[in-house]
C-alpha cells in the first residue's frame, strides 16, 4: 500500500482542493485532516479517507494521526496555517518524518516568541514590547513611543492589527482588539491561552512592504518568488491587496531580503518545509516582520507557476513525500493577485460585474469565495477576503494595471444585516 500524504486543512480553508488536485496529479493518496470532516468531503468529494482532529489541542490530534498511521501508511504531513503546523510538526515527529521542531513552529507562529528570537539573533525586526490585556490600556499608552502598532500574537491575516498615532487611538484599538480576541476564542484554533491575554506593541516601520515565497530543504533556505505589495500597508488597518511578482526593487535589496530571511528561519529553528517572509523596506534596510511555517494563504499561491507549469501546491505535495522536485524557477512572465477587500460589513447579496472584470487583458480569472448571503466584515474584524483576481503579463506594471482594472469593474452589493426579531 502506497504510503498517502496528511492535508492538514482548517474547514474554512481555501486551498484544499488546490492541494488535493495537486496530489492526483502526482498520484499520491490523500488523507484530509479537518476539524469539520464531513464538510471537507462535501466541497471536494471522497477521499481515500478522512480524519476528524481536535485543532484545539495539537498534541491530542498528532497522537490521533499516530493511531491512524499504525493501519494506514502516512509518507508525508502538509499544514495549510499556523495551527496546523505545529499539529504537521508533532504528527512528522512521532511518525519519523523530517519535520520542523514542534517548538519551532511555535515560535513561528507567536508574534513575540518569533520577535524574541530573531532579536537574538541580531537580526532587524521592530522595537516592541508585551502587555497583559488584564493591565489596561492607560500605563502601556502613556510609555510607548508613536506612530505604533497593536498586534494580538496569535491571528493571522492582519486580523486585529491596529496602528495608533496618539494615546487616545492607542486606547481605542486596545479596546477593539480585546473584543476581536475574545471573539476569535470562539473557533476552533489551537489553544494558547497565554497568547490570547497578552498583545504586541511594535514601533511603525515605514516603507514598502515586500513578500518571500521559499521551500526549507535541510535547513537550507531556496527563494521560489519575490513579492512586491504595491500598494501602501500605513495603517491605521493592514487589508493586503495585490501581491506582485517578479519584484522592481534593486536586485541588491532582495539579495538582502532573502539572506535575512534564511538566517530568521535559523533563529527560529525552522529546517524543512515550506516558508512565508513579510519583511518592511525601512530606511535603515530591511526589517523583518514575519517568518511563517506555511506558504502563501487563500488562493494567492495559484500565481505562481515553475518549470512547466508546476503549481506551488505540487512542490509542495512532492517535497513532503520526498519525490523529486524539477526545476523550481519560477515562468517567465510576471504574474499577480489581488486579494477583493470587503468595503464594509453587512450580508453579501451579490457581485456584478465578473464578466467584464474577466475580460480586462491580462486578467486570468476573479474568483469570488464568499457565498451569497453569508454576513461578512471588513478589517481588522474581518477574518476573509471577498475573493481573488489573477493577472498575468509580460511586466510586473502591465499585471498591477490589469488588477486594478478589474477590481474596478466589479460591482459589490452588500446590505446591512437584518435586526434579529425576538
Amino acid at each position: 500500500m502506497d504510503p498517502a500524504l496528511l492535508l492538514l486543512v482548517p474547514t474554512r480553508s481555501y486551498r484544499t482542493g488546490d492541494f488535493v488536485a495537486a496530489a492526483r496529479l502526482l498520484g499520491v493518496p490523500v488523507i484530509v485532516g479537518s476539524d469539520l470532516c464531513h464538510s471537507v468531503e462535501e466541497r471536494f468529494g471522497a477521499h481515500e479517507g478522512e480524519v476528524s482532529l481536535d485543532f484545539r489541542h495539537p498534541a491530542r490530534a498528532a497522537e490521533r494521526v499516530a493511531s491512524l498511521a499504525s493501519e494506514r501508511p502516512i509518507g508525508g504531513v502538509v499544514p495549510t496555517d499556523e495551527g496546523t503546523a505545529i499539529i504537521a510538526a508533532l504528527v512528522a515527529a512521532r511518525l519519523g518524518l523530517a519535520h520542523n521542531a514542534p517548538d519551532a513552529t511555535r515560535r513561528a507562529g507567536n508574534k513575540h516568541l518569533q520577535r524574541e528570537a530573531l532579536r537574538a539573533a541580531g537580526l532587524p525586526v521592530p522595537p516592541f514590547s508585551l502587555h497583559a490585556l488584564a493591565d489596561g490600556p492607560e500605563a502601556a499608552a502613556a510609555a510607548v513611543s508613536y506612530p505604533c502598532v497593536l498586534k494580538p500574537l496569535v491571528l493571522s491575516a492582519s486580523r486585529g492589527v491596529i496602528r495608533a498615532d496618539d494615546p487616545a487611538a492607542f486606547v481605542a484599538a486596545w479596546h477593539r482588539i480585546e473584543a476581536i480576541v475574545a471573539a476569535a476564542r470562539s473557533e476552533r484554533r489551537p489553544s494558547d491561552e497565554e497568547a490570547a491575554r497578552s498583545l504586541l506593541v511594535e514601533g511603525f516601520v515605514p516603507g514598502p512592504e515586500v513578500a518571500l515565497e521559499g521551500l526549507l530543504r535541510g535547513g537550507q533556505l531556496e527563494v521560489l518568488a519575490f513579492f512586491d505589495k504595491p500598494d501602501p500597508l500605513d495603517g491605521p488597518f493592514f487589508e493586503e491587496t495585490l501581491y506582485v511578482t517578479p519584484s522592481r526593487h534593486p536586485a541588491a535589496a532582495q539579495e538582502e531580503v532573502a539572506r535575512l530571511v534564511a538566517r530568521s528561519a535559523e533563529a527560529l529553528g525552522l529546517v524543512e518545509g515550506p516558508l512565508h517572509a513579510e519583511l518592511r523596506l525601512g530606511p535603515a534596510g530591511p526589517v523583518v516582520l514575519e517568518v511563517a511555517a506555511r506558504s502563501i494563504g487563500g488562493l494567492c499561491a495559484r500565481t505562481l507557476r515553475f518549470g512547466a507549469g508546476v503549481t506551488l501546491e505540487e512542490v509542495i505535495v512532492a517535497h513532503a513525500m520526498r519525490r523529486p522536485l524539477a526545476s523550481l524557477k519560477r515562468e517567465r512572465r510576471a504574474a499577480g493577485v489581488m486579494m477583493l477587500p470587503i468595503p464594509c460589513g453587512g450580508v453579501l447579496r451579490g457581485v456584478n460585474g465578473l464578466e467584464a472584470a474577466r475580460a480586462v487583458p491580462g486578467v486570468e480569472d476573479v474568483v469570488i469565495t464568499v457565498p451569497e448571503g453569508r454576513q461578512v466584515a471588513p478589517l481588522p474584524e474581518g477574518d476573509a477576503y471577498l475573493g481573488f483576481a489573477f493577472a498575468r503579463a509580460e511586466r510586473p506594471e502591465e499585471v498591477e494595471a490589469a488588477l486594478r482594472a478589474a477590481h474596478a469593474r466589479l460591482d459589490i452589493d452588500i446590505r446591512p444585516a437584518l435586526p434579529t426579531v425576538v
